[in-house]
């Protein structure tokens, strides 16, 4: 092993680690990008011409330019050429599309750097035209073209204007590469500004280091250049074969850096490939790819230098692939293991079953907060998180889930973001946060379900300062809307059994009152009656009074009984229609609880209600009669305003139709937190609100103390009459 194989090996070691990580970077970016714009495959064809350019480097380092022949060295010329001429150009468009030079106009970036582009492409195309000349003049050896060698030699102070101009072009193009880098245009893109700030050391290094080598390869060209003037282009080569090899090293270990830097940059902030996040399975990819090229660098590069027989490359090839693919399905199973031990506590049983039907009193609410922390801790990694419930499920859910448990940060309401979510193209995508505003969440997660939207994740930042991947974020709202609804059926199930042993109870109770009251207490007083007639005579008015009179006092107690006992009276909601059935309610029962009560429902509304099946109907009658009872027994407080002026008690009931009845009860009362505990416990709407869950709607409250409370109830759209009558 003598020093020129030594460095040989170096030097196609690099050349074939830059030829499959520039290839494999550019498939990537191009099969894994959300959209294949224009500035995709631009990206991905100057990878591809990377990869293009260092494969007739290794091909002509492998084969030596001495044994090439005409027809093989015009060939790996326009092969090697051709990219180096483009690269650079394509580099720096590739630049401006990921700084944002196309997305605004009349941005800063496009000011400064328009008429730049158009310098530059010029240039590009000169230098193309140029090529394509000088490979005529190689092929067509004849003395015609005399002129035309001439003035592709054609020299200033001794310095040829080609390669000067090369050098100018590619130094240029880099320059302003990193003036777009370090001052950019704005993005459109979700959290792009924060992908563009972490990857911008990464992008400026590489383009640094992509200068150095353009200095290099300029420096290099000039002097070979110089020195052809002289003598044959061969003869140079063959007498400065050893110095042209230690640059050549240098240069493809600058550019092996540069492409590394650039693979980092991609696969940790998907800078070009249009994802909003990164994944985490295309960075263990990467590292991967990088091990694989490494290797096959070093093996084969070794075997192409040392001049090996062909059979030991087939053989060392065939082993490594078969060495790399053993340790890749070695850690896809360690990766399994470890998503199957993360999902654990998701998969758990939580004993609902068991809760609900052996809790001798109310059944205890299902504690979701170990899941949480887990989720959050060990499979986010996040230093804090919320999982808050909004829209229908809200009112069924207590309070939202805090990660750390002892966070006690506030939260502002969350219309906001969920009307930005609700308009949003990309619905699903997260929506970046103040922390100061949010209790340290910089990022907000909608969750959805077949409702609408039913909460928001909110994430605070991870506690190793990264960037939450794509993945990450998929199992934060896949999770989290499986916590919400989990918790929501929970509450409707742990509400619908307290409901009924409640009902059992009283049952139990009126059904032993009932027979104390007529063993103890009317059947005596029937029988004194039947005693004091056999016993009476006629014309004694006397006893015959006292029988009337207990016959009338057992009919009281038996009509008290009865009053007392639950009623299974049917509504007149089917044969009025809901909005009428609730005047009539309202009208008969509550109106002298008010000083005025307003309707405002539209005739047209009115008369869709009719589309809703009987027990929707029914549920809302009941609910909406329990809302108005509420009002009429609470809301009105002492009457007065906050300067203790008397003030009428007004009650406003309104509705619309929207993907099903809204209808909307207001007061302007005392308010609902307001009031008294001693006063209502409040699991009358607890109660409506499970029970309007069941059928598919909502109960929200809205209230504001000392002014007014608002509740909203909600349906879901009616089935169309076939599926209904199905």
């Amino acid at each position: 092993m003598n020093t020129s194989q030594l460095a040989d090996w170096f030097i196609l070691s690099f050349s074939l680690f830059n030829t499959i990580l520039l290839t494999w970077l550019g498939l990537t970016v191009l099969l894994n990008s959300d959209r294949r714009t224009w500035g995709i495959w631009l990206a991905s064809g100057a990878l591809l011409l990377g990869g293009a350019f260092f494969t007739s480097h290794t091909a002509v380092l492998g084969l030596g330019l001495a044994r090439l022949n005409r027809t093989s060295l015009i060939f790996w010329w326009i092969v090697g050429l051709v990219p180096a001429i483009i690269l650079p150009y394509a580099w720096y468009v590739v630049v401006l599309w990921y700084a944002g030079f196309w997305n605004s106009s009349p941005s800063p970036l496009y000011t400064r750097q328009k008429r730049w582009l158009f310098f530059v492409t010029g240039l590009v195309i000169g230098g193309l035209v140029m090529l394509a000349l000088g490979t005529l003049t190689l092929a067509v050896p004849s003395p015609q073209l005399f002129a035309l060698r001439q003035f592709l030699r054609w020299s200033i102070v001794g310095i040829p204007l080609l390669g000067m101009s090369y050098s100018f072009y590619v130094i240029l193009c880099l320059v302003l590469s990193l003036d777009a880098l370090q001052r950019p245009g704005p993005s459109r893109r979700i959290m792009g500004q924060l992908a563009r700030q972490r990857a911008r050391p990464w992008m400026v290094t590489a383009t640094i280091v992509l200068l150095a080598v353009s200095l290099l390869v300029a420096s290099v060209v000039l002097w070979v250049v110089q020195a052809a003037r002289e003598r044959p282009f061969t003869d140079v080569y063959l007498s400065l074969t050893n110095t042209i090899t230690l640059f050549d090293l240098i240069i493809s270990a600058l550019v092996a850096l540069a492409v590394f830097l650039i693979g980092q940059a991609v696969v940790s902030y998907e800078i070009f490939t249009g994802k909003t996040l990164p994944r985490r399975g295309l960075a263990r990819h990467w590292r991967r790819a990088v091990f694989l090229a490494a290797g096959m660098g070093v093996v084969i590069g070794g075997i192409i230098a040392f001049e090996w027989r062909p059979v030991y490359s087939l053989l060392l090839t065939a082993l490594l692939i078969a060495v790399f693919y053993a340790l890749f399905s070695w850690q896809s199973y360690l990766e399994r293991e470890r998503y199957i031990a993360n999902l654990r506590p998701f998969m758990t049983s939580n004993r609902l079953y068991e809760q609900l039907l052996t809790a001798v009193t109310t059944p205890t609410t299902l504690d979701l907060l170990p899941p949480f922390t887990v989720l959050c801790r060990d499979i986010l990694g996040a230093k804090l998180a919320y999982l808050v419930p909004i829209g229908p499920l809200a009112p069924l859910i207590n309070q939202p889930l805090r990660y750390p448990p002892h966070n006690t940060a506030s939260l502002p309401p969350l219309t906001e973001l969920a009307n930005l979510s609700a308009t949003s193209n990309t619905p699903g995508q997260p929506l970046p946060l103040n922390a100061t505003e949010y209790g340290g969440a910089i990022w907000a997660v909608p969750l959805w379900s077949e409702r609408g939207l039913i909460g928001f994740f909110l994430l605070g930042e991870k506690a190793d300062g990264g960037l939450y991947t794509q993945e990450e974020i998929e199992i934060a709202r896949v999770s989290g809307e499986r916590l919400i609804d989990t918790q929501a059926s929970t509450e409707i199930s742990r509400r619908l059994m307290t409901l009924q042993r409640e009902r059992m109870a009283q049952t139990q109770v009126i059904d032993q009152q009932t027979r104390r009251v007529l063993h103890d207490e009317i059947l005596p007083t029937l029988q004194t009656v039947m005693i004091a007639l056999t016993q009476s005579e006629a014309g004694e008015n006397g006893r015959l009074a006292q029988a009337v009179r207990l016959l009338t006092d057992a009919h009281r107690q038996i009509s008290d009984l009865l009053h007392h006992m639950p009623t299974t009276v049917v509504p007149e909601v089917n044969r009025l229609g809901l909005i009428t059935a609730l005047k009539k309610a309202v009208s008969q029962e509550f109106a002298a609880s008010f000083d005025e009560v307003v309707w405002d429902i539209p005739a047209e509304v009115s008369e869709r209600t009719r589309q809703l099946s009987p027990l929707t109907a029914e549920v809302v009658y009941y609910a909406a009669r329990e809302v108005v009872r509420n009002a009429a027994r609470y809301g009105r407080g002492s009457g007065n305003d906050a300067n203790g002026t008397k003030r009428p008690f007004r009650l406003h009931i309104s509705a619309h139709w929207q993907n099903g009845l809204i209808l909307c009860i207001e007061d302007n009362g005392v308010g609902f937190r307001a009031q008294p505990i001693n006063r209502g416990s409040g699991q009358g709407l607890a109660l409506h609100s499970t029970l309007m869950a069941v059928v598919g709607g909502a109960l929200t409250i809205d209230s504001h103390p000392g002014q007014w409370t608002r509740v909203t109830l909600q349906t879901a759209p009616p089935l169309p009459a076939s599926a209904s009558s199905a």
